[in-house]
């Protein structure tokens, strides 16, 4: 498994292919430089029609948090900078509420060059508090999308959809996030949010981002809400695996 090799002059590629200004193909490239390529363009392109890419970070035990729920330090510092590239590379990021309430994530680009994507919070019931971090002003599109009239602050789009049993379905906020522009956008968490999305049939590729350390206890990562009964029934993606340096990245491909 080769090494990812994330040059300058390979992540300017990427940005520009993103930008419309070049194409992902053509040039000479290093193995990891190809294997950088081969891991971020299909994120990066624009031309292949809408993606929905999931991204998770968890243990070799499976798990992104502890018993006491602490998260924050579940990837390593390359398992961080590829989920800030991912971000660059997207036209919007989702959370669930849970997530945003737990984490309070920024959900900007930090850790390489490049945009920050739109901050999208799904949250039916209005529980976000007004002064989230998500919801801070810096010049990127802040939206939320609830089931309840509340009042958000100045410039954060509020985007009203119907809950059933108090979600609101992934499709529903696949379609309205697509008639607001969105091509490419990030399902980040937390898990249950994007299992939602896979069982649903509605994310394209999955990265599963696994640490070198053992839990042993805690929340699991990718948790279906509807499981099939047998091996035979399970979902088998096209998987490639990708060494980061501190993480290894399986890049699911997933059927829709």
């Amino acid at each position: 498994m080769d090494q990812v090799d994330v040059t300058d002059r390979v992540w300017r590629r990427l940005l520009e292919v993103r930008g419309g200004t070049a194409e992902l193909t053509g040039g000479e490239w290093s193995p990891g430089e190809q294997r950088a390529l081969e891991l971020y363009g299909p994120l990066a392109r624009r031309d292949r029609g809408p993606l929905t890419v999931g991204q998770i970070g968890q243990s070799l035990d499976g798990r992104v948090a502890t018993v006491a729920d602490d998260a924050r330090d579940i990837s390593g510092p390359d398992g961080l900078a590829h989920l800030h590239r991912m971000r660059a590379l997207s036209d919007g990021v989702i959370v669930g509420v849970k997530t945003a309430l737990h984490d309070e994530p920024r959900l900007t680009v930090r850790l390489c060059e490049g945009p920050s994507p739109a901050r999208i919070v799904i949250d039916p019931h209005g529980r976000l508090p007004n002064d989230a971090p998500i919801f801070h002003p810096d010049g990127t599109r802040r939206l939320v999308i609830q089931a309840v009239d509340q009042l958000r602050p100045d410039g954060v789009e509020v985007i009203r959809l119907a809950a059933s049993d108090g979600r609101v379905e992934p499709a529903d906020i696949l379609a309205a996030l697509q008639r607001e522009g969105f091509h490419t956008l990030l399902v980040e968490g937390g898990g249950f949010t994007i299992s939602r999305f896979i069982d649903a049939g509605l994310l394209d590729r999955l990265h599963i981002a696994i640490a070198p350390v053992l839990i042993g206890a805690g929340q699991q990562g990718i948790t279906m809400p509807s499981p099939p009964d047998t091996l035979a029934e399970a979902m088998r993606p096209t998987t490639t695996a990708f060494s980061v340096g501190s993480d290894v990245v399986f890049d699911c491909e997933l059927p829709r």
